[in-house]
């Protein structure tokens, strides 16, 4: 009962996380799961990909009737993410736990260090930037694709679907990223696109990870209802605080986290 109380609070926090950051808060579900219940890497990933898999088809179905998912992008991000989701599955098997921390510590630094960089953006600077390698043309608001743009797009699925193999990420703070610098959406729609990617790279990812290890459906359950709980609740009031401040402070969490994750790995 300990064991379900705390899954549900951690549920919530999370589910916060990802209705105040968007695509890719859902990285601090594996390190808050593996500090307050004491699971490895291989226990905390699948459970984490089950809450990002029904949090990204709840927010998928919401971009589809709002119109803002760009079918086209998410099917070439999503196809390679998902012919690479398996190879990071597999490879869990070949390194030991410690290593599996340590790599998803340094990833998780790497998103800290992103999104505080993010929050430094001034107005003036975003709008100072190179205009984008796929460029939506205001004629027919379809993305105008060129080569740069595919092979970025490429490089993305399959980097964020070894990712979510690997660590158990959604992927999204791979995605995300890549079709800020790579287009000229408006973040609605790349954070609708990234959710859809990642429905799909999810799916593939836990499929073979509940082949290869012992998933504990009970606290999956209550970990993936609770984050849905709390997103849906934490929306109503999301915009109410400054993009900076969210932005910093989940950089913050995110370095104490990673810095944590070494601590206790160094320590066994």
């Amino acid at each position: 009962m300990d064991m379900i109380v705390i899954t549900m609070g951690l549920g919530l926090f999370v589910g916060a996380v990802l209705a105040l950051t968007g695509a890719g808060g859902s990285i601090l579900a594996i390190p808050l799961l593996a500090f307050f219940l004491n699971l490895s890497m291989t226990e905390a990933a699948p459970i984490a990909l089950f809450a990002v898999l029904l949090t990204s088809i709840t927010a998928t179905v919401h971009g589809l009737y709002a119109g803002i998912v760009r079918y086209r992008a998410a099917l070439v991000i999503g196809v390679f993410g998902i012919l690479l989701a398996p190879v990071g599955v597999l490879l869990t098997g070949y390194f030991s736990n410690q290593l599996l921390t340590m790599l998803f510590a340094f990833v998780l630094m790497y998103v800290a260090t992103n999104m505080w960089l993010q929050s430094m953006e001034t107005a003036q600077l975003k709008r100072s930037k190179k205009s984008p390698a796929c460029a939506v043309n205001p004629a027919t608001s379809k993305l105008l694709w060129t080569a740069p743009c595919t092979q970025r797009l490429i490089a993305a699925g399959g980097v964020a679907g070894f990712l979510s193999g690997l660590l158990g990420v959604g992927g999204g703070f791979v995605i995300v990223p890549t079709l800020t610098k790579v287009t000229n959406l408006e973040m609605k729609s790349i954070v609708a696109t990234s959710l859809a990617v990642t429905a799909l790279v999810s799916t593939v990812s836990l499929v073979v990870y509940s082949k290869q290890y012992t998933v504990n459906m009970e606290v999956a359950i209550t970990f993936a209802v609770t984050t849905i709980v709390g997103m849906l609740v934490s929306k109503t009031f999301n915009h109410r605080i400054p993009n900076k401040i969210i932005q910093r402070s989940f950089a913050i969490f995110a370095y104490v986290m990673a810095i944590g994750l070494i601590v206790k790995t160094s320590m066994f």
